[in-house]
């Protein structure tokens, strides 16, 4: 057996929970109590206003039955607006607030700082290689989650 050290899966594991202290340090840092998943809802619903939870949880590759809870606690913070679908009443359909669009505006310096700290051991090439060599690994067992990404955003297009 491998060193484990040497295995991807706990360097993914360990990689995965150094990326969400320092998304939380960033975000603590401007004033805001959010998770990654929150955020990422988020930027996913002010992609694509209108859009019910059940596509959103596609688009962040979130657990369909978990994906309320997430969506419960934006609502709570003012930042989501939820109503029933006027074309399905069984679908609840999302929508920025003006305070979850202030947010995300003012997220999103301290999410990209956050993502270069991520970064920081690798020079810009190295940078490049490693985003482009993850996407690739990812999108090569996506189908392997119990929540695997769909596509239908505007960055999952551009892929």
């Amino acid at each position: 057996m491998r060193n484990l050290e040497q295995m991807p899966g706990h360097l993914i594991r360990r990689l995965q929970q150094i990326a969400v202290a320092v998304f939380h340090t960033e975000v603590d840092a401007v004033g805001f109590d959010m998770t990654p998943v929150q955020f990422a809802a988020l930027v996913r619903v002010a992609e694509n206003p209108g859009i019910d939870q059940i596509t959103l949880a596609g688009l962040i590759a979130y657990d369909r039955t978990t994906i309320a809870g997430v969506v419960d606690r934006l609502v709570q913070k003012g930042f989501l607006s939820r109503a029933v679908s006027e074309k399905d009443r069984r679908a609840k359909v999302l929508h920025m607030t003006d305070a979850g669009t202030d947010a995300l505006s003012r997220l999103g310096p301290a999410v990209e700082k956050a993502q270069q700290v991520m970064l920081s051991g690798l020079d810009r090439q190295e940078a490049d290689d490693f985003m482009r060599l993850l996407q690739k690994a990812t999108e090569a067992v996506n189908d392997l989650s119990r929540a695997p990404l769909r596509s239908g955003s505007k960055s999952a297009e551009k892929d």
